[in-house]
């Protein structure tokens, strides 16, 4: 088997001589901050007692979440990244990232205690 038939998720069979089996799914646009509507929270869970920051909500492609993602790193001076549709920042940061989120337009609403 080719390596190219290792990436063709969730195709079982086809009966269509004519199936193609290329991914037809189109990128996300990014909507403009100022249109956002961002939860910002801290999560202890799954993370053996360690505080992360998380931003959910984004509403964009990957690339413009993994720049966000980029600038609240270098705001905090930590570790982070995106994943699961979710920007992390390592440690507990909540009041500055939603003070830089509103900076650049967002509406910023804090989640949790």
């Amino acid at each position: 088997m080719g390596k190219s038939k290792k990436n063709r998720v969730n195709v079982i069979y086809s009966t269509n001589p004519n199936f193609d089996f290329d991914d037809h799914s189109e990128d996300q646009l990014t909507i403009p901050f100022n249109e956002q509507k961002l939860y910002v929270s801290i999560d202890r869970k799954n993370r053996g007692g360690k505080s992360v920051t998380l931003v959910e909500g984004f509403v964009g492609n990957d690339g413009d979440a993994k720049d966000l993602a980029k600038q609240l790193k270098q705001l905090c001076g930590v570790g982070g990244g995106f994943k699961n549709s979710e920007i992390y920042v390592q440690g507990d940061h909540k009041n500055k990232v939603a003070s830089f989120l509103q900076k650049l337009g967002a509406s910023v609403k804090l989640k949790g205690g």
